[in-house]
C-alpha cells in the first residue's frame, strides 16, 4: 500500500506530536481496560506500574525490538489466567511468579530460534480458535463489570446494548485519526452519560494499601505454572501474528530478525512484569488498521505516546482521574473489544478456508462450548477436581486450547488440518 511515511521516516516535531497523540489515545484505553484485576486497595499504583511498563515496552520495541509501530499493552490471555487462578484461591505471590516462568520460556524460544518449529503446530483452525476463545473466556468478567452496580442494573443493560451499537457504527463511519478515537471517546462520553443518569463521584480513587514495587513473596505451584504456560502459547501466537501482519502490510525487510528481537523483548518484559506484580505485555493486532487509515507507518510516532505514558505514571492524581470511569462503562468497552477479537478470528477462518466441512466446524465448536461451560462452572464442581489439576481445569481458556489441539492433531485430524 502507498504510505505517506514509511517505517524509518523521521517526521517534523508538529507531525510527530500529532501522530503521537493519536497513538496515546489508543494506548491509554488499552491499559485502563486491564485495571479491573488490580488487587483491592492498590488500583492507582497498579495502574501506574502498567503505564510505566507499557511505555518502556513500546520504546524498546520501536528502537531495538521489532522496530515497527505497534501498540503494546497487557495481554488479554494473561488477564484470563489471573482471573482463573484467583478464582481458585491463588494470590499474587503464586500467580505472578508463573508469569516470570512464562516470560522465560518465550525468551528461551526466541533465543534458540525454536519458534519456526513451534509454529508448525498451530494450523489456521487452531489460531482462529485461540483468538475466539480469548473473547468467550472474558465473558464472565465482562458481565461482572457491566452489572457491578446492582442498583442500576437496568441502566447498565440498556447502556450495553445501545453503547456497543454506537461504537460499532462509529468504528465503521469514522475515518483517519477519528477511527482510532472510538474507544477513548466511548469511555469519556459513556462515563458522563452514566454519571448523569446516576450520581457523579464525590472523590477520586485512592489506594488504601502501601505501594509495592516488586513482589516480596514468591510461591510456585505446578498447576498454576502449567496453566500459564498454555496462556503463553496464545501470547506467542498473538505476538508473532501482530508483527507479521503489520510487517507484511508495510513491506518491512528482515522479518525473521524483527520477529526474533520482538519475541526477546516480549519475553524479558513479561519477566519484569511478573516481578512487578502486573500482567505481561504483548503487541496488539489493531495497529495495521491505524496505519492504513492514516497512511503513516513511521515507528518514531510511537515514541511521544510511550514517553507520555511513562510521565503520566508519575502523577497519581491524574491516574486517579482516569480511573473514575464507571465499571459498567469499562465492561461495555471490553465487550466491544472482545467482539472485534471474535471478528478477527472469523476473518482468519474465512481467509484461510479453515472450515470447509462439518468436521472442521466441530474442531472449533467443541472447545468454544467447553470454554463457556467451564468459565461459568460452579465452585462446587471445581472443588471436586484434584488441587494440582484445578488451575488447569478451572481455566476455560486453557482447557479450550488443550481440546482444540487434541481434536485438530489426533481425534479429528484431516488433511486440511496439516496446513501451516
Amino acid at each position: 500500500m502507498r504510505l505517506r511515511y514509511n517505517i524509518d521516516d523521521k517526521l517534523g516535531v508538529g507531525a510527530l506530536l500529532l501522530y503521537g497523540l493519536q497513538w496515546l489515545m489508543i494506548c491509554i484505553p488499552v491499559v485502563l481496560t486491564s485495571t479491573f484485576i488490580a488487587p483491592a486497595g492498590e488500583m492507582v499504583f497498579f495502574t501506574q506500574k502498567l503505564f510505566i511498563i507499557c511505555g518502556i515496552t513500546i520504546i524498546i520495541q520501536v528502537l531495538w525490538g521489532h522496530r515497527l509501530p505497534l501498540v503494546a499493552g497487557p495481554a488479554a490471555v494473561l488477564l484470563m489466567g489471573v482471573i482463573a487462578a484467583a478464582s481458585q484461591g491463588h494470590g499474587a505471590s503464586t500467580i505472578y511468579p508463573s508469569m516470570i516462568v512464562g516470560g522465560a520460556l518465550v525468551t528461551l524460544l526466541a533465543a534458540v530460534g525454536a519458534m519456526k518449529y513451534v509454529k508448525r503446530i498451530f494450523t489456521p483452525r487452531i489460531v482462529a480458535a485461540i483468538v475466539i476463545l480469548i473473547s468467550f473466556t472474558m465473558a464472565k468478567p465482562i458481565v461482572g463489570l457491566i452489572f457491578a452496580d446492582k442498583a442500576h442494573a437496568g441502566l447498565a443493560l440498556v447502556a450495553a446494548i445501545v453503547g456497543t451499537a454506537i461504537m460499532a457504527w462509529a468504528n465503521n463511519v469514522f475515518k483517519g485519526i477519528w477511527k482510532s478515537t472510538v474507544v477513548i471517546l466511548a469511555m469519556i462520553f459513556g462515563s458522563i452519560f452514566y454519571y448523569a443518569m446516576t450520581e457523579f463521584p464525590k472523590e477520586f480513587v485512592s489506594d488504601t494499601v502501601a505501594p509495592q514495587l516488586i513482589l516480596s513473596e514468591y510461591n510456585l505451584d505446578a498447576g498454576v505454572i502449567i496453566a500459564f504456560l498454555f496462556c503463553y502459547i496464545a501470547l506467542l501466537i498473538n505476538q508473532v501474528g501482530s508483527v507479521q501482519s503489520l510487517g507484511d502490510m508495510v513491506g518491512a525487510s528482515d522479518m525473521g530478525k524483527r520477529q526474533t528481537r520482538g519475541l526477546l523483548v516480549t519475553g524479558i518484559i513479561n519477566m519484569v512484569s511478573g516481578a512487578a506484580g502486573v500482567p505481561g505485555m504483548v503487541d496488539y493486532s489493531l495497529s495495521p488498521g491505524v496505519v492504513a487509515s492514516t497512511s503513516c507507518a513511521s515507528r518514531y510516532t510511537m515514541l511521544p505516546a510511550a514517553v507520555a505514558m511513562v510521565v503520566l505514571a508519575f502523577f497519581p492524581k491524574a491516574v486517579a482521574v482516569l480511573l473514575t470511569i464507571p465499571q459498567p462503562i469499562m465492561g461495555i468497552v471490553l465487550l466491544f473489544l472482545m467482539a472485534t477479537q471474535v471478528a478477527a478470528g472469523l476473518e482468519i477462518i474465512h481467509s484461510s478456508k479453515a472450515v470447509l466441512s462439518f468436521k472442521d466446524g466441530l474442531i472449533l465448536g467443541l472447545p468454544i462450548m467447553l470454554t463457556i461451560i467451564l468459565s461459568f462452572a460452579p465452585a462446587e464442581a471445581m472443588a471436586a477436581v484434584p488441587s494440582l489439576l484445578r488451575p488447569i481445569v478451572g481455566n476455560g481458556f486453557v482447557m479450550g486450547i488443550i481440546v482444540v489441539l487434541v481434536l485438530e492433531h489426533f481425534v479429528l485430524r484431516t488433511e486440511s488440518g496439516k496446513r501451516n
